[in-house]
């Protein structure tokens, strides 16, 4: 078992920065309570309450308060600054097509929109929407969240501004989120919904990364004329966008059986999915690797075994210093952490970092604290975990 402490009440931060007319607050739990985590280095793991099959969390920029999606299409805030974590219900969520891998996904904020206190913000949010006939699709909506009172946050005029083609199934959505570093660009991931071959026709969006206006229009510069959004195509389930001091922008994605892998992004590249992998088909069937296309662009490291990553950052905080630089990974087979650097468009494997359970978030706080979302896969819940060094 880890270490583990509990840390010193403070004056809620949430209570500061709501501006509230009131201090109730729903779903209280208590931090520090005991946590199952393994690691090979010593890591200080603080529990901060149960999430319903959460999959994505991001801190509102200049404040502690963390943003929780839940996969069924609920959402809470953690006012993660006091000792006793408040939560607070956020309304006005999109209706979602939950299934398989498909619910409420992503959530993304403005850099931008920085102030202490938090009247209302820009908000993105990704989720698996219905269609006609059996079908669906990831779309992107963005609103305004709003928090008039210390226990009610609600999302209004959500408008959807990107769609996914509407097909069968109910995999590989990705639908992650990143806002460019200078707050101008928002670039989407697209998973190939497992079809594999939509990847490789530019004339739709699966399989892709787009980049887009924050209005959701096609971004100016974009490389293909005839499809003015899409960034890079080739990929297959992209689960993690990040982007690198430099302004880089990496991707992290499940390969088939094997090949899970990092790529730097670059527009107009092609990552090759379904035409070569490192990995293979589940059926067995060899998929061609990548050194036998070298007009392919290859991937900077991958994994066979696979990882089964859930979402990935690029550290840059000060709490874990050998970890400055490097992508540090969320995941789910093996469950843990997992760490690479970078050596310009090459990458190698750090360090891996044991837990009991599989994580699907990680996300870096302001303070360099690295906080993390267990999946819930089979109890359906899933721990919300600040990682600090041991």
């Amino acid at each position: 078992m880890p270490n583990h402490r509990i840390l010193s009440p403070s004056l809620s931060a949430l209570a500061l920065a709501l501006a509230s007319c009131g201090t109730g607050a729903v779903g209280e739990t208590t931090a520090g309570s005991e946590v199952s985590a393994t690691t090979d280095e010593s890591l200080i793991a603080q529990d901060y309450g149960t999430f319903a099959e959460p999959w994505a969390a991001a801190f509102i920029p200049g404040t502690p308060l963390l943003l929780v999606t839940e996969k069924a299409g609920t959402a809470k805030i953690v006012d993660t600054s006091t000792g006793s974590p408040k939560l607070v219900t956020v309304s006005g969520l999109p209706k979602v097509d939950y299934g398989g891998q498909g619910g409420l996904g992503d959530v993304a904020f403005l850099p931008g929109e920085s102030a202490p206190t938090l009247e209302s913000r820009t908000i993105y949010l990704s989720w698996a929407e219905a269609g006609d006939n059996d079908t669906r699709g990831a779309a992107v909506g963005r609103g305004t969240l709003r928090c008039d009172t210390a226990d009610e946050c609600a999302v209004t005029d959500l408008t959807v501004i990107w769609r996914q083609p509407k097909v069968t199934g109910r995999g590989h959505y990705s639908h992650r989120i990143a806002v460019s570093p200078d707050g101008q660009h928002l670039y989407i991931a697209s998973g190939d919904r497992q079809k594999m071959d939509p990847a490789q026709d530019t004339t739709n969006n699966l399989g892709s990364i787009v980049r887009l206006n924050l209005d959701g229009t096609p971004a100016a510069g974009n490389p293909l004329p005839a499809n003015p959004e899409l960034w890079s195509w080739g990929h297959r389930n992209t689960l993690g966008l990040a982007f690198d001091a430099e302004g880089g922008l990496w991707n992290i994605e499940h390969g088939p059986a094997g090949g899970d892998e990092i790529n730097l992004v670059k527009p107009g590249a092609n990552y090759g999915w379904p035409l070569v992998s490192e990995g293979e088909h589940y059926d067995g069937k060899d998929i061609p690797p990548h050194s036998t296309r070298p007009d392919l662009a290859a991937p900077a490291i991958s994994w066979n075994p696979v990882i089964a990553p859930g979402d990935m950052i690029i550290y840059r905080g000060d709490l874990f210093t050998a970890w400055q630089g490097q992508a540090v990974i969320a995941a789910m087979k093996p469950s843990g952490l997992v760490r690479v650097s970078f050596d310009g468009e090459t990458a190698r494997e750090e360090g891996r970092h044991a837990f009991e359970k599989r994580l699907r978030e990680v996300v870096e706080a302001a303070d360099g604290a690295i906080w993390v979302l267990e999946d819930g896969r089979g109890s359906g819940k899933g721990r919300l975990l600040r990682l600090t060094p041991g």
